[in-house]
């Protein structure tokens, strides 16, 4: 696989080139199983940058698991909401579009976000589409509903974060509520929601844990299967954690979830 594959052939939706920001694109991880799924992860970062250590980091930890990952450079700032959902539902059609090629299996693409990143794993999972069977473009004619989700420390509800990550979303101080309710994971899971795998400490000074527990709640309201996991230790962006007692456990733990669901 080449190492940067744009999400577009042209030009992405939303996409404006006087700003002076790359296209969307996926940074390939093939882990060298056939047949097996693949994750696609995002990275942290306030919608103002890429946490570096919660993206290829990852990526070769999820390679470890025997299970294809792909890193998605997603839009930032300037760019706001829809922008990144845009990027990150053509990341899963597009992985599911040239699964054969690459030896996945398109039943089984998932996605999996850090902070911010988890807030954009769990927005397309909760707002996901069937596809236009209409489209020119044939990966556009796929659905964009992943098979699993994972959300560490993600931005599950926007009821638990602060005006700036609300304003770095949105562009606006104070979003209608029709507004905030599109860009907000809980308050658009429903039947069609995926699987979901959960993390979060209790000590989480910047995206409470609150956050982690209202989408546990919404996914139980639904009868949607999920592994909810709250640490003891460890603040804010562990990424994979290590040496964090306990919480550094984390990564065994979505691998037996990845296995039990067929990745």
């Amino acid at each position: 696989m080449q190492r940067e594959i744009p999400l577009w052939e042209g030009q992405a939706p939303l996409f404006d080139p006087a700003i002076k920001s790359p296209p969307p694109a996926l940074k390939p991880f093939p882990s060298g199983e056939k047949g097996r799924g693949a994750v696609i992860v995002c990275p942290g970062g306030g919608y103002a940058l890429w946490a570096e250590r919660e993206g290829d980091p990852a990526a070769r930890w999820i390679n470890r698991c025997g299970v294809n990952a792909f890193v998605l450079k997603y839009r930032l700032l300037p760019y706001r909401h829809p922008s990144m959902l845009l990027d990150a539902q053509r990341a899963i059609r597009l992985v599911r579009h040239r699964a054969a090629e690459w030896d996945i299996d398109p039943a089984r693409v998932g996605i999996l976000g850090f902070s911010a990143g988890g807030h954009l794993a769990a927005l397309a999972a909760t707002r996901a589409d069937a596809g236009d069977p209409n489209a020119a473009d044939a990966a556009d004619r796929l659905s964009s509903r992943p098979a699993l989700l994972a959300s560490c420390y993600g931005v599950n509800s926007l009821a638990h974060i602060s005006r700036e990550f609300i304003r770095n979303l949105s562009g606006k101080r104070d979003p209608s509520p029709e507004e905030l309710r599109a860009m907000d994971p809980v308050q658009n899971v429903g039947a069609d929601t995926p699987p979901a795998f959960l993390w979060h400490t209790a000590r989480d000074g910047l995206v409470p844990v609150q956050s982690s527990l209202d989408f546990a709640g919404a996914l139980t309201a639904h009868g949607i299967a999920y592994s909810l996991h709250i640490f003891p230790h460890g603040d804010h962006a562990l990424g994979l954690a290590a040496g964090v007692p306990l919480t550094e456990g984390w990564p065994e733990l979505l691998n037996r979830f990845l296995l039990d669901f067929g990745f």
